[in-house]
């Protein structure tokens, strides 16, 4: 039985009104290549260009940036990682508090990206001793616990400051890959 076009409801017997064009398509027909053709715009054609990129897989260079033996207390060594240029300045400090990702026997040396999350202000400087703290940002006064991995205590960022990931071997301490993304940037590695 096929559909009139004229009248897809047909006459209550379903025949088809006299004189009318059959469709060419059903409704079964119909509802089946719809369905069809939703799923492959929604999902994507396989083997189409872009439409399933494989993932990439980074590696961050491994860098020595300083030795265990030569911090002092709340004494801030800067340094730039992952690479050198825009938004690369970085602190590296023993708290003398344990601290979430701290390396040494007290797991109390971290080190920060200086780059404020908000608006990407510069907190070079802005170390306070007392509270373990990184800022007020000059820019909106957003200050971040770096005993807590960089979480933002107050101001206007919302998220945490990109912490960078330290390895100890023997006396020496290396940078080797970050967590959180570094302000302006769309990946934290440059190729």
């Amino acid at each position: 039985m096929t559909i009139s076009c004229r009248n897809l409801a047909g006459p209550a017997d379903g025949g088809e009104k006299e004189g009318s064009a059959p469709c060419l398509v059903s409704r079964r027909s119909f509802l089946l290549w719809s369905g069809i053709t939703t799923a492959v715009i929604m999902v994507g054609v396989p083997g189409r260009p872009g439409a399933q990129t494989p993932a990439v897989v980074s590696t961050y260079p491994r860098k020595l940036i300083g030795k265990l033996s030569s911090l002092e207390l709340d004494e801030p060594v800067d340094f730039e990682y992952p690479d050198e240029g825009d938004y690369a300045e970085s602190i590296l400090v023993k708290l003398g508090t344990p601290a979430g990702g701290g390396i040494g026997p007290g797991r109390d040396v971290v080190a920060f990206n200086y780059t404020c999350t908000h608006q990407g202000g510069p907190l070079q400087g802005t170390y306070q001793a007392g509270d373990k703290a990184l800022g007020p940002c000059p820019l909106h006064l957003t200050t971040y616990d770096l005993t807590r991995h960089g979480i933002f205590i107050s101001g206007q960022a919302y998220e945490s400051l990109p912490q960078v990931l330290l390895e100890l071997d023997g006396d020496d301490i290396y940078a080797v890959g970050m967590f959180g993304l570094i302000y302006g940037r769309f990946d934290n590695l440059r190729s």
